[in-house]
């Protein structure tokens, strides 16, 4: 579990790794070539030349991942600014953060890009799939594993639930009247399709777990107070409108390029907050305005129009090879949210509050400062 441990969401975070990195010299074996430092070719010989070839790890808690153009792609790689001197067209180095072996019944698509999802397959064999690679590629072997024990691997991960249990300002979030923590989720209906906002049938109140908490908050104090700002930050989650514009894979799609949505639009799987169908959208996470020197940027060449789009990471036009699936990412799920921050697939987000700076930002939304706190109490709490 190198990647993937329970005590921070069932993936890693900086402070645990750099906790790691202290105790062992660099030497634990989440600090390893191919796939843990900033280039395949780096220099790993003292601690100090570890220290620098793993700052992403580091740092954002991001895993390298090597992926290629695609044969027969609608792009080709113009230009490459890598301040590592490794990534070309063969291998682009992506910056990635592991998502959670958790909470798994609720996906609708098996990794940030969708590249472990199988065309007409199901949720557990991509996961058997994705359990294949991982043994080849992040631990090396030179066997594959049997297939019984990629079953038993599946099981595992699949009977896996977390959700945060306590919180410090309100106390126990599985007491009646509210319904939070990993035992309620564990019985949480799902199936592919539920709630999907494309049909008649969607209910944008998609969380409804912390609503027993509703109340007036005149002269509410302390845990009271604390409680009642979860719940409102649900209502906001689940009710505040805003304009959503130039979104790939949302705006250009639907043919309106204003659309009012809430945050339950995206996450709108029951109580979980992922998606319910496959779906990939381009939030401009990967602009060159968002880049900061220590990411790669990519300049993408269309081989039609000969468009050029610069990204600091292609995203599923990486398993596509389609110039419009350029930067598009799947919509993760938000259970056991504050356990594994940073957030975001490359980690650029430290914590829940530049989450939601950042859509409030992206969107106009304009929340008061009270409805900022009330989103991320909400946010926390899950």
């Amino acid at each position: 579990m190198t990647c993937h441990q329970p005590s921070t969401g069932w993936t890693v975070t900086p402070q645990q790794i750099q906790q790691r990195f202290q105790a062992t010299n660099g030497l634990d074996p989440i600090f390893r070539t191919v796939d843990g430092s900033n280039s395949p070719n780096a220099n790993v010989s003292t601690v100090a030349a570890r220290q620098a070839a793993y700052s992403m790890l580091l740092t954002h808690g991001d895993i390298r991942v090597g992926l290629p153009i695609p044969n027969g792609a609608e792009f080709t790689l113009a230009a490459v600014d890598d301040p590592y001197k490794f990534a070309s067209a063969t291998q682009l180095s992506l910056f990635r953060r592991p998502l959670p072996s958790t909470n798994l019944r609720f996906l609708s698509t098996v990794m940030w890009d969708g590249r472990e999802t199988a065309p007409n397959g199901t949720i557990a064999g991509d996961l058997g799939h994705q359990a294949v690679d991982a043994v080849l590629g992040h631990m090396q072997a030179t066997v594959a594993p049997s297939s019984a024990t990629v079953n038993q691997i599946v099981a595992f991960e699949s009977g896996l639930y977390s959700a945060q249990s306590v919180d410090n300002g309100a106390g126990a979030l599985a007491v009646a009247p509210v319904h939070g923590g990993p035992a309620a989720l564990s019985t949480q209906n799902f199936f592919a399709g539920i709630n999907d906002p494309a049909t008649p049938t969607f209910d944008p109140h998609v969380f409804n777990i912390y609503a027993g908490w509703a109340g007036n908050t005149a002269g509410a104090t302390g845990a009271v107070q604390r409680r009642q700002s979860i719940a409102r930050g649900e209502a906001i989650f689940n009710t505040r409108p805003f304009s959503v514009t130039n979104v790939g894979g949302l705006n250009d799609v639907v043919k309106r390029p204003i659309i009012t949505m809430t945050c339950s639009t995206c996450h709108n799987a029951p109580n979980v907050g992922s998606h319910s169908v496959q779906m990939f959208l381009d939030l401009g996470l990967v602009a060159p305005i968002r880049r900061t020197a220590e990411y790669p940027l990519y300049t993408l060449k269309n081989r039609v129009t000969g468009e050029t789009r610069q990204v600091t990471d292609p995203g599923r036009a990486l398993v596509t090879g389609k110039w419009a699936d350029i930067g598009k990412f799947k919509v993760p799920g938000l259970r056991d949210l504050s356990a594994r921050g940073p957030y975001f697939h490359d980690g650029s987000a430290a914590g829940t509050q530049d989450v939601i700076g950042f859509y409030d930002r992206r969107f106009n939304i304009g929340f008061t400062p009270q409805e900022r706190g009330d989103l991320k109490a909400f946010l926390d709490s899950l």
